[in-house]
């Protein structure tokens, strides 16, 4: 017996031993219809075999799109718990400098954003020391400022939550850092009755870390916690 006849007794026998290893074998199956195909000759038709082409492809297209959906479930879970963890470090300090300095330090941390802003409206606008020593995190600007800057480049009424590209940059709002900033997240808030109002935004490096086609519902959370907050602050 040569060799040659061994080695096929001995994949023959591997194979009886273990059938399932075969037929769940995507690659060895397509082999071998292509191979019964190529026997059977050009003039056959084999509409169960089209039928499980068909099929497969079909097959494919729905475990990308699980994986896709599986991807993005984990995303916004972990999405949602970046929130979560920015909201909580929020409610911790004690005093409202404290309260600004956690936004504009550990909550940009948390939220992987370069800078964060925090813009106040007020009819009394003056130097301020206090303001100074925030390190650019908090602003104040004219009555209509928000509104105004909410609806760069829209040529529409502003939403409470924007996310765009900077396509014109504000050291007004990011101060010595605005060149560097591609992408921005402009959260508007609501103070309460009587009060203008306030906007938070959010500045990043990364030109797509910031796009339209992002949902917005975590953000959403985050202003209205955040805004609620500042009530309490002002009242």
């Amino acid at each position: 017996m040569s060799s040659n006849t061994k080695l096929k007794d001995n994949l023959r026998a591997a194979i009886l031993a273990e059938p399932d290893a075969v037929l769940d074998d995507k690659d060895l199956m397509q082999a071998l219809v292509t191979a019964d195909e190529m026997a059977r000759g050009d003039n056959v038709i084999d509409l169960r075999g089209i039928a499980m082409q068909r099929l497969e492809t079909r097959l494919d297209r729905l475990e990308d799109t699980h994986r896709s959906v599986i991807a993005a479930a984990y995303e916004n879970l972990a999405g949602t718990n970046q929130v979560h963890r920015a909201i909580l470090r929020l409610l911790e300090p004690m005093e409202f400098e404290g309260f600004l300095q956690a936004l504009g330090s550990d909550v940009a941390e948390i939220l992987r954003v370069d800078h964060v802003t925090l813009v106040l409206e007020t009819t009394a606008l003056q130097e301020d020391p206090a303001i100074e020593k925030l390190g650019g995190v908090l602003t104040v600007v004219e009555p209509g400022t928000v509104d105004a800057y909410l609806s760069l480049d829209r040529g529409g009424p502003a939403r409470e939550v924007i996310l765009r590209q900077i396509q014109q940059h504000s050291p007004r709002i990011f101060g010595p850092i605005a060149s560097q900033l591609r992408s921005e997240a402009c959260l508007r808030l609501n103070l309460g009755e009587g009060r203008l109002p306030g906007m938070i935004v959010m500045g990043a490096k990364d030109a797509n870390h910031f796009t339209p086609q992002l949902g917005t519902d975590l953000l959403t959370f985050f202003a209205g916690v955040f805004e609620r907050s500042m009530r309490h602050w002002l009242s």
